[in-house]
């Protein structure tokens, strides 16, 4: 089998491309990615290919997916802070990326897996989330996320492309970026820690997430491409965890084994206050599927961050 992953060399994708190529049924991963967010050395050692170039560049869509049995659309502008700098930006990457994606795999008729974002729920505050709920995102990354997701299930139901569609919520794991102004809460965390510095926390950090390791996405993923899973619903990626970011710091205090002071500053424009995953439709679609620990999760990603360069002090 052989395997295109959009989005190839940025932290899930890369992760992926490692999954995949241990799966004994795959011989091929192509990684497609433009290198905006992404990094070419998170493929080291992964043996995928990685292909330089846009998901808005429709010949080079048409000419990866010719030779793709299953793709795999990881590739997006994320970060909701992003997305209120720069709102068209993440909807021609996000919505007319996605859509052109969709083209390319409707002409050769490819299983495409696709990744949307419990951003969507938005301003909705029933919990857990289930996919039946209302859909109103506070955020133009929200909003980019929507319409792809929308796309996708529209092309199934039009033109009877196999597909699927995750809603993520809160990944994080080893490869995941710090340091800049859009990184997730959970390598942002690890990186002031690990530099000696106050972890910033939005608010009064009693918002909760529903935290998922990529090692327990990825293998999900793997999973939906080698059994061509499909569904003309979204289906949640996460087990319904829910836990305060300031639970968050605490946890993470207890697995660096030194405390962390923790500075508070003004709440982010377009972040929902809680979120949580309902997990039913998951599970009945993966059964095999086991939610990796917190601790065990920032354990794993704690170690990915020591044994970088630049913490080599903090090993």
């Amino acid at each position: 089998m052989n395997v295109l992953v959009t989005g190839g060399a940025g932290f899930i994708g890369a992760n992926l491309c490692r999954e995949l190529l241990e799966r004994p049924e795959v011989d091929r991963v192509v990684a497609l990615d433009d290198l905006s967010t992404g990094r070419a050395d998170n493929l080291d050692g992964t043996g995928a290919e990685l292909v330089e170039g846009s998901i808005l560049d429709a010949a080079v869509l048409a000419r990866l997916v010719a030779d793709a049995d299953a793709v795999v659309h990881l590739a997006a502008r994320p970060s909701v802070p992003r997305s209120l700098a720069d709102p068209v930006a993440s909807h021609d990457v996000n919505a007319t990326g996605t859509i052109r994606v969709l083209e390319a795999c409707r002409r050769e008729t490819v299983h495409v897996v696709a990744a949307s974002s419990s951003s969507v729920y938005g301003s909705v505050t029933s919990l857990p989330k289930h996919e039946g709920l209302p859909t109103r995102p506070l955020s133009p990354y929200g909003a980019s996320k929507l319409a792809a997701e929308a796309y996708v299930l529209a092309y199934g139901a039009s033109f009877g492309l196999p597909s699927l569609a995750f809603r993520f919520f809160n990944v994080y794991g080893p490869l995941q970026p710090a340091g800049h102004a859009y990184a997730a809460v959970v390598p942002t965390f690890v990186d002031a820690a690990m530099r000696g510095e106050p972890l910033l926390v939005h608010g009064d950090g009693h918002q909760t997430r529903d935290f998922t390791f990529v090692g327990t996405v990825t293998w999900v993923l793997a999973d939906a491409v080698l059994r061509r899973v499909t569904s003309d619903e979204p289906v949640n990626l996460a087990f319904g965890t829910r836990m305060s970011v300031l639970e968050l710091t605490r946890r993470l205090s207890g697995v660096l084994g030194t405390p962390v002071e923790v500075r508070h500053g003004p709440p982010r424009a377009g972040d929902v206050r809680d979120s949580q995953a309902a997990d039913e439709r998951l599970r009945r679609l993966f059964p095999g599927a086991t939610a990796v620990p917190l601790e065990e999760g920032l354990r794993r990603t704690v170690a990915w961050f020591r044994g970088r360069p630049v913490y080599a002090a903090a090993r």
